[in-house]
């Protein structure tokens, strides 16, 4: 139980870190590239069978360092762009370091399945001593993460034994979800070119209430912040 808490609260920690990233991307940027984030931490029986499935000893330090995916997390983003984004958030932080990196997306396999992987280490602190564990972190756009959920039921399905033709289809879908991936991408881009040229010709300023933030025509602000200027004169 004391070796699987050091997994949990390295889960707790990364979970933390993207809450914030989160908030800090919506404040700053008015964007959030994160659309969800789910965790798991393998059962002693998954562990088990890996680590015999691996030949590696079974003694918890052979499987701490063997083992590096006991502890997964999944980032699901809208749009491919925002993959690299967030990577490149975990990158420049300094207490993450990232021991792997697998891009599925650049090099796809060969069943049509896109993904980046990283095996990232996160430093926790227990009562006596420091750890670093190893986290697997997915990340991957709505569309992929759809066609691998899928791919995944139909998979053990079949036992693992998928008829050909279906292997094609599935394949196939896996072309059609990295095809709406682009589209839905270039669309995005060209909505925040679009967005960015009426912001420069209407002259808009933001006015926050209550952690929401409204976009007001400056005018309008300045008249607020003279009244409120001439009251307290009085």
């Amino acid at each position: 139980m004391r070796f699987l808490m050091g997994y949990k609260f390295a889960l707790s920690k990364i979970n933390t870190t993207l809450d914030i990233l989160k908030q800090e991307f919506q404040y700053i940027h008015d964007y959030n590239p994160i659309e969800n984030v789910s965790s798991r931490i393998k059962s002693p029986d998954s562990i088990m069978k890996k680590a015999q499935k691996k030949g590696c000893d079974l003694n918890i330090l052979s499987i701490k360092d063997q083992i590096r995916d006991i502890a997964g997390l999944r980032i699901t983003c809208s749009f491919e762009s925002d993959i690299y984004e967030i990577r490149d958030l975990l990158v420049n932080r300094k207490d993450i370091v990232i021991i792997e990196e697998k891009d599925y997306i650049k090099a796809p396999k060969g069943n049509g399945y896109r993904s980046l992987h990283l095996i990232i280490s996160v430093p926790i602190y227990m009562s006596d001593r420091e750890e670093h564990v190893f986290v697997e972190v997915q990340i991957r756009t709505i569309a992929m993460d759809f066609w691998a959920s899928l791919e995944h039921k139909i998979y053990y399905k079949y036992h693992k034994e998928i008829p050909e033709r279906i292997r094609i289809e599935l394949s196939e879908a896996a072309t059609v979800a990295n095809q709406l991936d682009l589209k839905m991408e270039a669309l995005h881009t060209e909505m925040n070119e679009i967005k960015a040229s009426i912001s420069a010709d209407e002259d808009l300023e933001e006015l926050q209430l209550e952690n929401e933030r409204f976009h007001l025509p400056f005018p309008f602000l300045n008249s607020l912040f003279n009244e409120r200027l001439n009251s307290d004169n009085n």
